[in-house]
């Protein structure tokens, strides 16, 4: 039985004639920058994340840049993060020319925040935690020593739209919330988009003047900033899609308690549940003491699979700079070495789900 990563023609199929009449929508517009199509996928989106305000943009990587800037993150300033993450959570602070510090991590892959206050330093300006594979940080301490240390939180949220922390919406608790809805997302347009979120007033008339090149009338412009704009096109297809999202959410929840309870009492670790943590499934990733012999055996079988990420940011040879040498941040490597993302898409079959499971059982140690 041959098994996708993801499968976009079925998740596409079902809502094409929605998606389509929106495509053609904006065609016959010719309104492609800026415009209604973009202010109503903001607000929806806004409703949707439990937040004052949304700004769409060019895409999750400029998502954090943005928010970075208007953070005032400047050379030198220190931003502490996580090194198991995707490479523009880190490549962002660097751009800025600012300096990542890493935090290692939990068992749950997130930024373990109990190591969080011993890491800042006079220069330390912000804390970029990651909602990694779509569970969201422990976010009431990182809130704390935020306020305790007058800290900018920026949340890297593009793993994470719906997820909650006691509640609270991913993208809501921090001054930023980052959104990617690159294709494979849990909210995927027809090519690179994000988003902003904010509670903060003066920080969304801030997103709008930055991502128009610095300028909020035309030629006059107040920052040196950049084109930061979403397109009205994917917009359109983003308002049509959010509709689904909480279908889509339960679907791959269903998935993953199925998942779960496969491999129970085997030697296959699971992230565990929480009450407090609302996991949205960006991906299903498991810990294998073997990992690299059951990705092969997987892939023997057609079954797609993935490693996110073959190697921690603070191991990326454009970082060596920094310092950093293997065992600086021993969960995070570890993390490198054995854990592997399952298919979890909502079109996923359970009898699919379940020729996953066996083959993973079949080999793992």
């Amino acid at each position: 039985m041959k098994v996708s990563m993801l499968d976009l023609q079925s998740h596409y199929s079902p809502i094409r004639s929605e998606v389509d009449l929106a495509i053609k929508e904006v065609l016959d517009s010719t309104q492609f920058i800026n415009g209604r199509f973009v202010e109503n996928f903001e607000k929806q989106l806004s409703d949707y994340c439990k937040t004052s305000y949304a700004i769409g943009v060019s895409s999750g990587t400029d998502s954090l840049l943005i928010s970075l800037m208007i953070a005032d993150v400047k050379k030198d300033d220190e931003v502490i993060t996580t090194p198991y993450t995707f490479f523009a959570t880190c490549g962002s602070i660097v751009r800025i020319g600012a300096k990542p510090v890493f935090v290692d991590i939990d068992e749950s892959y997130e930024i373990d925040e109990k190591q969080i206050e011993s890491k800042i330093t006079k220069k330390t300006k912000a804390i970029v935690p990651v909602h990694l594979f779509g569970r969201c940080t422990n976010m009431g301490v990182i809130e704390s020593i935020a306020k305790k240390y007058n800290l900018v939180i920026i949340e890297d949220a593009c793993q994470a739209i719906g997820a909650e922390y006691r509640g609270r919406r991913a993208g809501s608790i921090g001054q930023f919330g980052c959104f990617s809805f690159f294709p494979s997302k849990n909210l995927g347009a027809c090519g690179d988009a994000g988003a902003v979120t904010t509670n903060d007033e003066a920080i969304y008339k801030k997103l709008k003047v930055y991502r128009e090149h610095g300028s909020s009338n035309r030629y006059q412009h107040e920052v040196v900033s950049g084109n930061f704009r979403i397109d009205a096109l994917q917009s359109a297809i983003l308002s049509v899609k959010l509709k689904y999202l909480d279908g889509w959410t339960a679907k791959r929840q269903q998935n993953a308690l199925l998942y779960d309870e496969l491999f129970k009492d085997s030697t296959v670790r699971v992230t565990a549940s929480d009450s407090h943590f609302k996991h949205i499934y960006n991906q299903y990733v498991v810990f294998l003491n073997n990992r690299d012999e059951v990705k092969e055996h997987l892939q023997k079988n057609e079954i797609a699979c993935a490693i996110y990420y073959p190697s921690p940011l603070h191991r990326q040879s454009c970082f060596e700079y920094l310092g950093y040498r293997e065992g600086c941040l021993p969960n995070a490597e570890l993390a490198s070495r054995c854990t592997l993302a399952l298919p979890i898409y909502p079109e996923l079959t359970n009898e699919q789900i379940h020729f996953v499971a066996k083959k993973v059982l079949e080999v793992a140690k």
